[in-house]
């Protein structure tokens, strides 16, 4: 399924775009402002955004530019259209950072060939994970550095599945994939329910990270648990769910007993500016993983030290 949002003012490119499109399976969602948009990022993967108007065309510009400041709504491509601009808005739409510019009559062969290339073209990022369309790491680290520049209090969630390559090697990677999917939206569901500016990334594999402010860690910490523990059951087949272990060979080439999937989450907490860069906190986190996988079951532990 593709996934568009437009915003339209004053001209009917929504019109265009599903005669366009006609063909295949496109989904278009329709917004006004930037918290619009924002809502609609956060409940589907958006392939496109755009933006069409006419006339000043100075608040279509100011959406791009608004989008392009925020850290999660700046991985999607973005699209202008006006039917006839000077050469004035033009410029300055590709200064405020749109992928592509539309302009003048539709001409439907080539405006289809040119979203389909900035589609595909982002597809390609690489600080996006190709798997779960989450931000991956260059996107973390920019965004723990602009809360750390920020003086913002705020806690970093480090989340790993536990024996997931356990779980990887009994199923085989097309599962392994499902797991991580799965996992995947139940941690951005979580997220941005909670909190609309919350951030949510992909580092690789089976590890992600999230950041909300620091009131907000808690809650969840342990509605990503009780969320991961109901449904990655049933990622299993019924007899293996019932008997509660898969058995299969471990790093060393022994075969051993793995319970069912649980997930461990190493929260990093930043306050009144004691962090002053992401190797530090980095550091920190890696060590308390560490120690967060070696309890049992899922869990989330919170480092209460400033740092070390």
């Amino acid at each position: 399924m593709f996934h568009c949002a437009c915003r339209q003012e004053g001209v009917e490119v929504a019109f265009y775009l599903s005669r366009m499109f006609i063909d295949e399976k496109v989904s278009f969602h329709y917004f006004r402002t930037i918290d619009e948009l924002l809502v609609l990022a956060q409940r589907y993967h958006l392939d496109l955004v755009i933006i069409a108007g006419k006339d000043d065309f100075i608040k279509e510009i100011e959406m791009v530019r608004l989008m392009k400041e925020h850290i999660f709504l700046a991985i999607i491509p973005t699209v202008l259209y006006h039917p006839d601009p000077p050469e004035s808005v033009l410029v300055s739409g590709f200064e405020n950072g749109t992928d592509t510019f539309l302009h003048g009559q539709w001409r439907e062969k080539l405006f289809r060939s040119q979203l389909n290339m900035v589609a595909e073209r982002s597809r390609r990022d690489i600080s996006v994970n190709p798997s779960t369309w989450l931000p991956g790491p260059a996107l973390i680290e920019k965004e723990i550095e602009r809360l750390i520049k920020l003086g913002a209090d705020f806690g970093v969630c480090y989340a790993d599945i536990d024996d997931f390559k356990a779980y990887n090697d009994y199923y085989g990677y097309y599962y392994g994939d499902r797991v991580i999917r799965l996992t995947a939206r139940i941690i951005r569901d979580v997220v941005f329910d909670i909190c609309r500016v919350g951030f949510v990334g992909h580092i690789g594999g089976d590890d992600f990270v999230f950041i909300l402010p620091t009131d907000m860690v808690g809650i969840a910490c342990e509605n990503v648990i009780k969320t991961f523990d109901r449904l990655v059951p049933f990622r299993y087949s019924d007899q293996d769910r019932t008997r509660g272990t898969i058995q299969t060979r471990n790093r060393r080439g022994e075969v051993e007993t793995f319970g069912l999937l649980t997930i461990s989450i190493a929260v990093l907490v930043n306050q009144k500016g004691n962090f002053k860069h992401v190797g530090e906190m980095s550091h920190m986190l890696a060590d308390l993983k560490k120690y967060s996988k070696s309890l049992k079951g899922s869990n989330y532990v919170v480092e209460r030290r400033k740092k070390y």
